[in-house]
């Protein structure tokens, strides 16, 4: 998978949206402990950046060593490149030991995980029993209603180029038939998912490098399709309005499940 975002690392960096800080505050408003947060699937450090603000220390993996160099540097994130999976061994000397991680987050990723594996590692490295993981998606972006028609035209073109396909259906219903065998946090009644909303101000040149930092986008180019076409680029033009130079606020619903270990 993490091969997926390697080719546009950078352009990922640039376009996608800052998570909101209220998604963060109510996180660290389940954890009674704020010392030390496991941040994976890290990307380019997007989540790790506003957690770092809130617990002493983070460490922020991925499988992907140039997202990660495209990570922000401080001094309270330790980042690690890892393998797509890890023996017990391995997460006890690269993460942390058994017990002592206050929150596990994944922003944007965990339908890519083998999540039994994934599963057992956070059961392993969670606090008892107050540890949370929290793991959270975004769905499509919306702008208005000319810009929305387009940009639906064009990702129905898209379907087949993303993959697999079950993980991006599970995008697609909010994270709601995600398998997440923990219990809810203190205060709530179920695990979610709950909304919250990422907003991002964007140019018409920024909303479509948006697009083409997609993973989906790139696997139609390998296979000769331009999802962007001059025609496909030229309605976003008119739906848009004044040549794309205006500036838009750019909606994108963020989906949280959050929980507990049940034993």
């Amino acid at each position: 998978m993490a091969n997926l975002y390697n080719k546009q690392a950078e352009l990922y960096v640039e376009t996608r949206p800052s998570y909101p800080p209220e998604l963060f505050e109510f996180i660290a408003s389940k954890t009674p402990n704020h010392d030390l947060a496991w941040d994976v699937g890290t990307g380019s450090g997007q989540a790790a950046l506003s957690i770092a603000k809130i617990y002493k220390n983070v460490i922020a993996t991925d499988a992907s060593a140039e997202q990660l160099a495209h990570a922000p540097k401080l001094p309270n994130i330790r980042y690690h490149h890892t393998l797509s999976t890890m023996t017990i061994d391995e997460l006890a000397h690269d993460i942390a030991p058994k017990g002592t991680v206050d929150v596990v987050t994944v922003a944007m990723a965990v339908h890519w995980f083998d999540l039994p594996a994934f599963y057992q590692q956070v059961n392993w490295v969670l606090r008892k029993p107050h540890g949370v993981i929290a793991v959270w998606c975004y769905t499509m972006p919306q702008v208005n209603d000319s810009v929305d028609t387009v940009f639906w035209h064009m990702y129905s073109n898209s379907v087949s180029f993303w993959a697999p396909t079950h993980a991006r259906k599970m995008v697609e219903d909010e994270y709601k038939s995600l398998d997440f065998p923990f219990g809810p946090v203190k205060g709530l009644d179920h695990t979610g998912p709950m909304k919250f909303e990422a907003k991002k101000l964007m140019g018409l040149d920024v909303y479509l490098t948006y697009i083409r930092s997609w993973s989906a986008y790139q696997l139609a180019l390998e296979k000769g399709v331009e999802l962007l076409s001059e025609e496909v680029i030229e309605d976003f033009r008119r739906a848009w309005g004044e040549d794309g130079s205006s500036p838009k606020l750019v909606r994108f619903p963020v989906h949280l499940r959050i929980g507990k270990v049940v034993n």
